[in-house]
């Protein structure tokens, strides 16, 4: 993943932003560099939050939750952060891992026997977290309408052929990553993934995320939008070599700013793509990996359950996205690996997942560090926008 600073892909914004929240005075450069995206990167409504070793030391919010400038971010603005949601979707399936509940090296139809279908009998669920299935998405036309039937896409992705040969190289899933591996969480614990998200992690801490967004909580969520036209960055650039792969992973159904605004996409799961939550919610879920496991004075996961989470399974260039990274890249059981390209830090073996747009969170184990970030303006970069880059090179800058 590219760390190219792209400083100049919108104008400035007019005037200097209000940000509000706390900062610790060890970490002022995150502040410094969270209002220097207000001023030279285009940010529209923003926040920003950091954990040491369990401890919040950065919680800043900022700017406007709609694109007319009349409803302030304030400190409950929750926002849609797309493939940000893999994170805490993964951290489901290794809660149930660690208990013993779940093996991940056992094929996936020994939980869901339908999914054997089409050549796909010997597709391990550790396929499914590291985007090795082959089932980046579906041959057939699958409608918006389709994506909200939990039972309609579900059947129809343990029907359909794999696009590679599973295991051998990872192709990113997408959409088809919430459904896949929330099945497998499905058929284990009787719970959807949003449901158990809540049960297990959520509701026991007080975690401000959810899977979907309830209706109660309409009122304070942001608007998207999406990224100014003409801004195109290098990696959209290069995506726009259309291929079959390309077209089932990230088109089939299209989706962007303005379906996530819709009531309709509030209230589906889909669990790869519509976690809806604030950056002190997304800090605290990746707070769970970078605590090995401890996060709020509660055991969730075992030290060893974490190691297993950032388990590299193999370099290679992503069949989907490696245009668009432009060099190999490595993922790990659920949460990309930061590597040596530096996605996540300077440690190669943090960890966490980017989001649509520009959102993201981290885990860095080795120095008890976790961070979230979320947004509603939508840059245009894959992964790594200029926005996240500024805010990682501030936290490590002040560790």
């Amino acid at each position: 993943m590219s760390a190219t600073h792209d400083a100049q892909q919108t104008p400035p914004a007019a005037e200097a932003t209000r940000v509000d929240g706390h900062c610790d005075p060890r970490f002022t450069a995150v502040r410094e560099a969270f209002e220097e995206n207000f001023r030279e990167r285009g940010e529209l409504g923003a926040a920003v939050a950091v954990t040491v070793a369990g401890r919040t030391v950065v919680d800043l919010w900022g700017g406007w939750a709609d694109p007319a400038r009349t409803r302030p971010w304030e400190r409950d603005t929750l926002v849609n952060v797309w493939s940000t949601t893999k994170g805490p979707v993964a951290l489901c399936a290794h809660l149930l891992a660690d208990r013993g509940l779940l093996d991940l090296d056992a094929p996936v139809a020994r939980y869901w026997p339908e999914f054997a279908a089409a050549g796909k009998e010997k597709v391990l669920v550790r396929h499914l977290l590291s985007h090795r299935s082959g089932v980046c998405g579906l041959r057939e036309p699958h409608s918006l309408e389709d994506l909200y039937d939990w039972e309609l896409t579900t059947a129809r992705l343990a029907a359909t052929e794999p696009w590679w040969e599973p295991g051998t190289r990872s192709g990113y899933h997408a959409v088809t990553y919430g459904f896949l591996v929330g099945e497998v969480v499905r058929r284990v614990s009787g719970l959807k993934p949003g449901a158990f998200l809540e049960r297990e992690v959520t509701g026991p801490l007080g975690i401000d995320f959810s899977v979907g967004l309830p209706v109660r909580d309409h009122g304070r969520a942001a608007e998207l939008v999406h990224a100014p036209a003409g801004a195109i960055g290098e990696q959209g650039a290069s995506l726009r070599e259309v291929t079959p792969l390309l077209i089932a992973a990230m088109a089939n159904p299209p989706l962007g700013a303005a379906q996530a605004n819709t009531p309709e996409w509030r209230a589906a799961e889909v669990p790869a793509a519509n976690g809806h939550g604030t950056a002190r919610a997304v800090a605290q879920l990746y707070g769970v990996f970078a605590g090995r496991g401890l996060f709020g004075g509660r055991r969730l996961l075992t030290p060893e359950a974490v190691e297993r989470a950032r388990e590299g399974q193999g370099r290679c260039v992503d069949l989907v996205l490696g245009a668009g990274l432009g060099s190999e890249s490595e993922i790990g059981l659920g949460l990309w690996l930061s590597g040596p390209q530096g996605a996540y830090g300077p440690n190669p073996r943090a960890f966490g997942h980017d989001g649509f747009g520009g959102s993201f969170g981290l885990a860095d184990p080795e120095a008890g560090v976790s961070v979230g970030y979320v947004m509603n303006r939508m840059g245009s970069r894959i992964a790594d926008d200029p926005r996240k880059r500024a805010l990682v090179e501030a936290v490590y800058r002040a560790l």
